[in-house]
């Protein structure tokens, strides 16, 4: 299928550029897999990341990311927050596209799924099941995938791993499929987002940082990369 998207080369990752709603369709049409960036992905250089962000479809999920993009001349570009974009999926699609979850613990997928029904009445999922995958169970999903057909199918396992899997799963049958990272904690009101003044302001990171300051290591990274940005060497 033809891009209609507009896009960006940063540090070798490609971002496309759009409204929110043009880029699900474009994903749901050409069933590829829809891919979070930020500053820590964009400047960490994982070689799967950025092989699937030529090949899929990469989105601007920090402010990082969004920066780059606009001092590439795309001053449109917005963040467009993975915690929401898969909600948009799902009301964009519901009673249209089937749905196949994966992922977090048994009791966060169950409640997950059991919040989804009553939001959206005519939701269709398939299937589901909890993102810990022991000796063989990569290989019964694999089954399960191919024999339900999902239109449309979410991993929580964080990031690289639930690329990885995604790639996987990809070959056994073609989908939409997005990488949700921590959004089902964040739906089931585990972890809270920052307030929505912060969130304007491209502070969520640092709101989160604070919350989880096991998380400042991996945040680190953004000195440099401002750095880099600065003197356009993204």
């Amino acid at each position: 299928m033809k891009d209609n998207m507009k896009s960006v080369l940063v540090n070798g990752f490609r971002i496309y550029i759009g409204q929110r709603e043009a880029l699900i369709n474009y994903a749901l049409n050409s069933r590829r897999i829809l891919l979070a960036l930020n500053t820590k992905k964009i400047y960490s250089q994982n070689p799967l990341i950025k092989k699937l962000s030529q090949e899929e479809i990469g989105y601007p999920d920090g402010i990082g990311a969004v920066w780059a993009c606009q001092r590439k001349g795309f001053f449109d570009a917005r963040k467009i927050p993975g915690s929401e974009l898969w909600i948009d999926i799902i009301r964009l699609s519901e009673g249209v596209k089937s749905i196949y979850i994966i992922g977090a613990t048994q009791n966060v997928i169950e409640v997950t799924v059991l919040k989804l029904k009553k939001q959206f009445p005519k939701i269709n999922i398939v299937g589901f099941r909890n993102g810990f995958l022991e000796d063989g169970d990569k290989e019964e999903l694999f089954r399960t995938i191919s024999r339900l057909k999902p239109e449309i199918i979410f991993v929580a396992q964080g990031s690289p791993r639930q690329e990885y899997l995604m790639q996987e799963l990809k070959q056994y049958h073609p989908a939409l499929y997005m990488g949700l990272g921590g959004s089902l904690d964040v739906y089931t009101g585990r972890i809270r987002r920052a307030p929505k003044i912060l969130q304007r302001a491209g502070l969520e990171w640092l709101y989160r940082t604070l919350k989880e300051p096991k998380r400042i290591r991996g945040q680190l990274v953004f000195i440099p990369y401002l750095i880099k940005l600065i003197f356009n060497k993204l």
